[in-house]
């Protein structure tokens, strides 16, 4: 987890991201880090969180989509790997605990 600005106004917005070693994928242990860092961001007054995944990760995108993060775009060409382009699908999820 970690701020996406400086700026005052921002405080409360965190970009997140979750990774789990091949050899321990498909054991529920994404989705129980995912719950603890929202549950650790709510506690320290973040209000949402983002997330940036490719579009092809649909187990990824898929696990946030359960723990409350919605889609809000996708951010075509934005990476570049061995001269292919990867698209990025856009997720966040606002807190229900802060009083937004």
């Amino acid at each position: 987890m970690s701020k996406v600005s400086q700026r005052d106004v921002y405080r409360g917005v965190a970009e997140v991201s979750v990774y789990v070693a091949k050899r321990m994928q498909g054991k529920r242990i994404g989705k129980q880090l995912l719950l603890q860092l929202i549950k650790e961001s709510e506690s320290r007054g973040f209000w949402t969180l983002q997330a940036s995944i490719f579009k092809d990760n649909k187990i990824s995108i898929h696990l946030h989509k359960s723990c409350g993060f919605r889609v809000i775009g996708i951010r075509e060409k934005i990476g570049k790997l061995n001269n292919k382009w990867f698209d990025n699908v856009l997720l966040e999820r606002r807190s229900h605990h802060i009083g937004i």
